[in-house]
């Protein structure tokens, strides 16, 4: 009967909600640099769909949720889209369908989007209890650029539910929203034809997994004036300290201390907006590597933090940054290469995907402290992130922060959750407060 019910309100919101009769052709858009590696690698056991979410005060009312995402997704260009398959290069095509059916969460986050079942969007809305959740299919956009719709989304949602928020703000988009859909890879790039990546092969970890599709979510929230004092003890940047920390617990959760040929490298995503001048809301991001090599038994948690530290320090710079991607643009440039027929492309992209992700052991990204419109700070608890799992990399974590907390998530395929229990003792040993929360997968 509930099934029914759903499926009648779905129909009745479609007539409501009439895509409105196009006088011209549909607007298209090429993918960016980044995004053409998605959907030739994307399916049900790497997703690349990634999630943010923001906890509100109050429970969240899914109709209207649903009216909130029907009023914003016409705004915002770069989601108002689907994907479609070219000759040459997959490409964006203007979807004018009613936005995706908002529902209540009731499976594992960061499933495949399937684009049929999904009015041709490339991202879902749930909520669930007091929290409104944003998954995105990578090729769309990266982190900033989701964190940007869910704000505007939240907004409107806020004003839906207290009336005078919206006769305070009216229904406009924020002034210091981002609707620009630069390819700022193009627009930056140099000429450069050395390759600028890893490709050496990393320590894979290799234990039990939990179930088929279960997916493990763990949070830990931390002051973060405590956390900066730690990290100011130990000459560290915050993100340093946790990219460090998690390779700590990984080589002492599965090492144990030990010698091994391969190195623990963490994929760390580095936001390039504030290195180039962009407000794009495309994928403006490139991953460098923090690397601990074992040349003897037994290292401290102070040895390791410093060579994760030097090895971050040594990369991320505006030259190095600009190296890898003008190397990867460049090949999206040659003329040989744009000639060739995608169902080949795939080969070619497939085998380098491989090579790199098997370079690092895990991913570790920072959102960032996520700032909201003063006026709706009264209505907002926390912000929290986390990615889907890829290949090699069964654990990844997330760093995000609101106002005076920091969340790091694990998200992680993993049985056991020794890593985890590492991180978080190791944080509270060295004296930062930590309160945990998860989905409760390790506890069946």
């Amino acid at each position: 009967m509930k099934k029914m019910e759903n499926s009648l309100k779905q129909q009745n919101r479609q007539q409501k909600i009439k895509a409105p009769r196009r006088s011209r052709e549909p607007r298209w858009d090429k993918l960016d640099n980044t995004a053409h590696l998605f959907p030739v690698i994307a399916g049900d056991d790497m997703t690349n769909v990634y999630r943010i979410s923001v906890t509100l005060k109050e429970p969240v009312i899914g109709d209207t949720l649903q009216r909130a995402l029907d009023m914003v997704l016409p705004k915002f260009d770069g989601f108002n889209v689907r994907l479609r398959r070219g000759f040459f290069w997959y490409y964006f095509e203007e979807n004018g369908k009613p936005a995706p059916e908002v529902k209540e969460e009731a499976a594992y986050p960061c499933r495949y989007i399937i684009q049929h079942r999904n009015n041709s969007y490339l991202f879902r809305v749930t909520y669930y209890k007091c929290r409104i959740n944003l998954e995105v299919f990578h090729v769309l956009t990266d982190g900033m650029g989701g964190l940007n719709f869910l704000k505007e989304l939240t907004y409107q949602y806020l004003r839906l539910s207290h009336p005078k928020l919206r006769e305070q703000e009216g229904d406009r988009l924020s002034a210091d929203t981002s609707l620009n859909l630069e390819d700022s890879f193009l627009q930056n790039y140099k000429k450069s034809h050395a390759k600028n990546y890893r490709s050496e092969r990393a320590y894979i970890i290799k234990a039990p997994r939990l179930h088929s599709q279960e997916f493990g979510v763990m949070h830990g929230y931390f002051n973060i004036p405590q956390l900066k004092s730690v990290c100011k003890s130990h000459g560290m940047s915050i993100n340093e300290y946790l990219v460090a920390l998690i390779v700590w617990s990984i080589y002492q959760g599965y090492l144990h201390g030990a010698i091994t040929d391969r190195p623990i490298r963490a994929a760390v995503p580095v936001n390039l907006r504030p290195y180039f001048n962009s407000v794009t809301t495309k994928n403006f991001f490139v991953v460098v590597s923090a690397e601990f090599r074992t040349e003897k038994e037994n290292y401290t948690l102070e040895e390791v933090l410093q060579i994760v530290k030097e090895s971050l320090r040594a990369q991320i710079t505006k030259e190095n940054l600009e190296d890898i991607f003008s190397y990867n643009v460049s090949n999206e440039k040659n003329i040989a290469m744009r000639a060739v027929p995608l169902s080949i492309k795939n080969i070619a992209i497939r085998s380098v995907y491989t090579k790199t992700a098997l370079a690092n052991t895990t991913t570790v990204t920072n959102i960032g402290n996520v700032k909201v419109k003063e006026v709706y700070e009264p209505y907002i608890e926390m912000f929290q992130a986390f990615l889907a799992m890829s290949k090699g990399q069964l654990l990844k974590g997330t760093i995000c922060s609101y106002q005076d907390t920091l969340v790091f998530t694990f998200s992680s395929v993993l049985k056991n959750p020794i890593v985890q229990k590492i991180f978080f003792r190791t944080l509270a040993a060295e004296g930062i407060d930590v309160q945990i929360e998860s989905n409760g997968v390790f506890y069946e």
